[in-house]
């Protein structure tokens, strides 16, 4: 049997997911600069949100075609991609961009999610649903035009992809507790 190839902790993948996560209090300093409404430094606070939001796509693409994956990137990852989005729609709350009900729901749905994946793990995985990704996108798109200088038009963009994003939030928050709950019930079913 021959020993599985170990893959090393600092790798491409794991330094991208470190790079997203370093960028976060760099992008929320560039939201709040200058009184938080500065056109420039909101064009400069979109760039960095939208490069660490796209290092999220490049590093799971890396991970997974050069077998990369690592326990560290499986904590990491989702802890770098929910800080970034948190502290983007704290950020945009605290600037009355954003209503703080929009914030909570939200949050309260990616932190609900994180705990119960952590309830049901002994009984196996709840992968990423197509929902749960169309929400992530629907989410740091509308994220994104929100931080961006706001006209009229981008505006009302940024509101119709919110609404979207707040549904697939609730629509998936709502399937995945039903599939942890059946994971679990399958799971108690093979014991006995």
């Amino acid at each position: 049997m021959t020993e599985a190839r170990k893959v090393p902790l600092l790798n491409v993948a794991n330094i991208l997911t470190m790079a997203r996560l370093a960028l976060v209090p760099v992008f929320l300093f560039s939201l709040f600069e200058a009184g938080g409404f500065d056109t420039t430094w909101r064009l400069i606070a979109f760039g960095i949100f939208a490069v660490a939001s796209f290092t999220d796509h490049i590093d799971g693409t890396l991970a997974r075609k050069h077998g990369l994956i690592t326990d560290f990137g499986k904590i990491a990852d989702p802890i770098a991609d929910k800080a970034l989005t948190g502290s983007a729609l704290v950020g945009l709350s605290m600037l009355d961009v954003l209503p703080w009900w929009i914030t909570i729901t939200i949050a309260v749905r990616e932190v609900g999610i994180t705990l119960l994946r952590f309830w049901v793990i002994r009984y196996g995985v709840i992968p990423a649903s197509r929902g749960g990704k169309a929400k992530t996108l629907a989410q740091v798109i509308a994220i994104g035009l929100f931080v961006l200088p706001q006209n009229d038009v981008l505006e009302l963009i940024a509101w119709a992809i919110m609404a979207v994003a707040l549904v697939l939030t609730i629509v998936t928050g709502i399937d995945y507790v039903i599939r942890a709950f059946k994971m679990k019930a399958r799971a108690g079913r093979a014991v006995l």
